[in-house]
């Protein structure tokens, strides 16, 4: 009896377990994830500024990266990361802001987080199109 339950819960669950397991996606590499922001702010030609001061994108990225090695015990995940160490300066409160070229004003952590979510849908644009492309087998001559 209790063999036929086991086996009808495995039989039960399993598909519930492989849709699931279809659906997670592969963790996300934290490291490859913040380089890639800090590039993102690197290379930008906005202006980032810090407590009323400008700064350019190389200038930004130094002081966001001395930010992330000091809290770096304490992310976990890319929004950790913008969370701690590009929001606002810890000595006055004050939200970091960008300024794009076309002179708009925005919070650095929402420019981030703009950044990190193209970031995520090119990297799942990618996994699709590799995917697709895996699931064609070639058609061999006959």
């Amino acid at each position: 009896m209790n063999q036929v339950i086991g086996t009808a819960t495995v039989t039960l669950l399993l598909p519930l377990v492989m849709v699931l397991a279809e659906e997670t996606e592969p963790e996300e590499n934290l490291e490859k994830t913040i380089i890639y922001l800090l590039e993102c702010v690197s290379k930008s030609d906005c202006t980032f500024i810090r407590n009323g001061t400008p700064y350019n994108g190389k200038q930004a990225s130094v002081h966001i990266r001395r930010k992330y090695q000091y809290f770096k015990k304490e992310i976990r995940t890319p929004e950790d990361f913008i969370r701690l160490a590009a929001t606002k300066s810890l000595q006055t409160g004050q939200p970091y802001m960008v300024k794009t070229k076309e002179g708009k004003e925005l919070r650095c952590d929402e420019w981030m987080k703009r950044a990190l979510e193209e970031y995520r849908k090119a990297k799942k644009d990618k996994k699709e199109q590799k995917d697709s492309g895996q699931q064609s087998l070639p058609v061999r001559p006959g």
